[in-house]
């Protein structure tokens, strides 16, 4: 069920998603509020479930995950019991940092990253193809990065 937002809760996750450690006194004053009236906005924000969670996003190469790859993979078949397979193991993969269902002709998008191309041929050759059923693999490399946000555009969002 979609929740109702006004223009407030809207300035509310705006802020949010560009500053998520910003105080509740400073967030209060960024939308002209009470501390206390907008303390509970954002509980019920949080309830409703349209604030997920809160979180720190880090830069992969500091952590020594220099390369980024778009891996699509096809299945063999399509029964419940081999995607449920397929997603098990790919939600045990740590490399794997998001996996989406497509339609077209792949079926799923595994966003991975890796120290190195040693550590994808590794991640390649010892894990998604020897996951059962797949049929097919295509990867991309990420050469650079022109845009990567984790904020929603809120600019449509009615309210």
């Amino acid at each position: 069920m979609q929740t109702t937002l006004d223009r407030t809760d809207l300035r509310i996750l705006a802020t949010l998603q560009a500053n998520g450690r910003i105080t509740n006194a400073e967030l209060a004053t960024e939308v002209n509020l009470s501390p206390s009236a907008c303390l509970r906005r954002v509980q019920r924000l949080e309830a409703d479930g349209v604030i997920a969670s809160y979180g720190a996003r880090l830069e992969p190469r500091a952590l020594g995950l220099g390369l980024q790859a778009f891996v699509r993979v096809q299945l063999r078949q399509h029964e419940s019991e081999a995607i449920d397979t397929f997603t098990e193991r790919v939600s045990a993969w740590e490399e794997v940092v998001a996996c989406y269902a497509l339609t077209g002709d792949m079926d799923y998008l595994l966003q991975v990253y890796v120290a190195d191309l040693d550590d994808f041929s590794r991640f390649l050759l010892d894990r998604l193809l020897n996951a059962a059923g797949v049929a097919d693999v295509n990867t991309s490399f990420v050469l650079r990065t022109v845009k990567a946000s984790a904020a929603l555009p809120l600019g449509n969002v009615a309210g």
